[in-house]
């Protein structure tokens, strides 16, 4: 028998072909890992940079190539004859010595690139590593066949022209001398690049270099295991270090705050998380998110990652509203009603009286005195208000708790609550046994041992409080994921000023956006500082993604009618290009524009994901198409509050519909398309 180890690009290039070759291949694996007869043989590369590299007949006209070492096998890439020679000819393979993963390296075109590197080089004395000695290069693990290239680089730019055929481990420590640097720092970013501490004991051993990487490598010890990496999406497989890292670790002291970028796999970290500490088997765990359509997204991600039924037994996945629902409903015997939107703008239009308008006395309420928990007038008086505009005196205070009181006695005498009410009660129901539900006592409630949270940045105070209530303080209690800069509603919250002192870490690097997309979309949301989840204001500095693709197309049009044949034109163009239906998402800011671009598409036979802005968060498509995008459309006047009424709340309101423009077009991990007729919004970048 043989060991088989897998790699990501393996199941990717295994998934492009045709079903027929697909399930040959699929075979002779099986074949391979049970030491069949029938097995293919290995064969030798002629001319190859590495000979360990083989290669297997494993459907007609197609080979795989893998490394050998002893009955190890690592599958690489699986590719049509020619090409597959090709492949394992170019390629050498190794383990970086600082940090013990596996490097892959294009040797051929590394040297393709040496003769012009050197001619750029008489160009300038300067030289980009001068400052560095080869021995302080070697201690970052550097390639000692990579250090001539280095050498010959006088600026920044060359460094940058190489960085597709370098390792990530290669690439992260370069990068920060290129800027200047400290060996230290350098050493940071390259220390990100492993999944595991320790010692490398030997360079050369390349099954524990594969365990160290499990970014690059999945052992398949049986047919089962086989099976599902062969056909799983990739995140259920391989995660990048730090997800592997954050997502894995066995104990954390206090509860954990994990924010990054759009594509840094901060949901994937949950999900996985929530799978570990399900296999670990100590309690029940509460995966949680925002919106019932993301529970339902992450609740089928899970089936697919967990396969032991009693593991995924052990998580309950929903959204914040409906655990509020439930814990009020066992407490009070019956569900409780929810206010309609319409019913409580009337109820703030009755108690309208003074200068405040009905917006404002909402947002006040919502804001301040429910994110504060503020039960009496005096608690109002002494409060601050941290993000509100207007300041107000005793005496407007007092008139704004008459208008509040109003709304919440008429409220009560209907037996209604808003969400935000619904998940304050519950917290407080919770939090006054919250010690009895690990134990028998407290029947009917859920007894979590952890909570686990996506997009933690749209939940408001009360639901944090609700979120601490329900899973006593202890070792792996909370686990947190999120994004300020993703904000979509404006609730603004230190998680310390909700009981939950986390400890954050944070992801820099985009694994789904292209450089192009990452550059554009940053410029829309505007690059400096959001605040929320963390004390002060969290940046995108350092931010940056792994590969490069187009640049987002930007198309402007006469009309309305223009753009949405536009829009049909280019979705059909690349559903022609072979970007299944699945892998398109279409997304506009009014719903009068979801309608028309929804019809035309049917119209044109093409059922792709049609939605609004809001309706992409959590989603990944290869192509996006945002349409619509014009001055009156985004931002939406309708949600924007009079600057004479709060100016501050103005401010919020369009640094929110730009995150709402934001997060629909960092859908994409391929291709942007972005159209309007008219006007283009003040967000587009110029």
């Amino acid at each position: 028998m043989s060991r088989l180890a897998i790699a990501p690009e393996f199941v990717r290039d295994l998934g492009a072909l045709a079903p027929p070759v697909r399930r040959d291949v699929i075979v002779m694996l099986r074949r391979l890992l049970l030491g069949s007869p029938a097995a293919p043989h290995p064969e030798r590369v002629r001319g190859g940079r590495d000979r360990r590299v083989i290669t297997l007949r494993l459907a007609d006209q197609h080979r795989g190539v893998a490394v050998r070492h002893d009955d190890l096998y690592w599958l690489v890439t699986v590719l049509p004859d020619t090409m597959a020679w090709s492949f394992a000819q170019r390629h050498r393979f190794g383990v970086n010595p600082a940090i013990g993963v596996v490097e892959t390296w294009d040797a051929e075109a590394l040297e393709r690139i040496e003769p012009a590197l050197r001619r750029a080089s008489l160009s300038s004395d300067r030289r980009l590593f001068a400052a560095y000695r080869d021995a302080d290069l070697l201690n970052l693990g550097i390639d000692d066949e990579l250090l001539p290239l280095l050498r010959l680089m006088v600026s920044e730019s060359h460094l940058m022209a190489v960085e597709p055929l370098l390792p990530e481990s290669q690439l992260a420590p370069l990068s920060v001398l290129a800027r200047g640097g400290s060996p230290e720092a350098a050493w940071r970013e390259l220390d990100s690049c492993r999944s595991s501490p320790g010692l490398v004991s030997d360079p050369d051993d390349l099954p524990s270099a594969l365990r160290r990487s499990p970014h690059r490598a999945v052992f398949t010890p049986d047919r089962h295991t086989l099976d599902r990496v062969l056909t799983l999406p990739h995140w259920c497989t391989f995660l990048y270090p730090p997800q592997h890292t954050y997502a894995n670790r066995l104990y954390y002291d206090r509860p954990v705050l994990v924010t990054g970028g759009a594509g840094t796999g901060k949901t994937i970290i949950a999900l996985h998380r929530a799978a570990h500490l399900a296999r670990a088997g100590t309690g029940r765990i509460l995966l949680v998110t925002f919106s019932q359509g993301l529970a339902a997204e992450l609740s089928a991600k899970l089936d697919m990652i967990l396969d032991d039924k009693a593991a995924r037994g052990r998580i309950e996945v929903g959204n914040i509203d409906r655990v509020a629902q439930r814990v009020v409903a066992e407490a009070e015997g019956h569900p409780p009603t929810i206010v309609g939107a319409d019913d409580l703008a009337e109820l703030w239009r009755e108690a309208v009286g003074g200068r405040f308008g009905p917006a404002f006395l909402h947002r006040e309420w919502e804001q301040v005195i429910l994110a504060q928990d503020l039960r009496t007038l005096e608690e109002y008086q002494a409060a601050t208000r941290p993000g509100r505009g207007v300041e107000l005196d005793a005496a407007a205070r007092a008139a704004v708790w008459a208008a509040v009181r109003h709304v919440v006695g008429r409220l009560r005498e209907s037996g209604r609550r808003t969400l935000i009410q619904l998940a304050s009660d519950a917290a407080g129901l919770l939090g006054r046994a919250v010690g009895d539900l690990l134990g028998d006592e407290a029947p009917g409630r859920e007894p979590y041992r952890h909570v686990v949270v996506d997009e933690a940045q749209d939940l408001h105070p009360a639901q944090w409080r609700l979120l601490r209530s329900a899973v006593p303080v202890s070792p792996n209690d909370l686990f947190i994921v999120g994004d300020p800069h993703q904000r979509m509603f404006d609730t603004r919250v230190a998680l310390a000023d909700v009981g939950i002192p986390a400890r954050r870490y944070h992801l820099k690097i985009s694994y789904r956006l292209p450089q192009e997309i990452l550059s554009w979309g940053v410029r829309l949301r505007g690059g400096g500082p959001a605040d929320g989840l963390v004390s002060g204001q969290a940046d995108l500095y350092g931010f940056r993604t792994v590969g490069h693709g187009p640049r987002p197309m930007v198309r402007e049009y006469v009309s309305q009618e223009a753009e949405i044949d536009g829009l049909v034109s280019h979705v059909s163009a690349w559903l022609e290009e072979g970007v299944p239906m699945a892998g398109i998402g279409v997304a506009a800011r009014t719903a009068d524009l979801v309608r028309a671009a929804r019809t035309a598409l049917r119209d044109a036979g093409v059922t792709v994901k049609v939605t609004m802005l809001h309706g992409m968060k959590g989603l990944e498509f290869r192509r996006v198409a945002v349409i619509g995008v014009a001055d009156g459309i985004v931002p939406a006047p309708e949600a924007l509050t009079p600057v004479t009424e709060d100016p501050t709340a103005r401010a919020h309101d369009l640094q929110r519909e730009r995150g709402l423009l934001y997060v629909a077009c960092t859908r994409a991990s391929e291709l942007l398309y972005v159209s309007y007729c008219g006007r283009a919004s003040p967000f587009l970048p110029t």
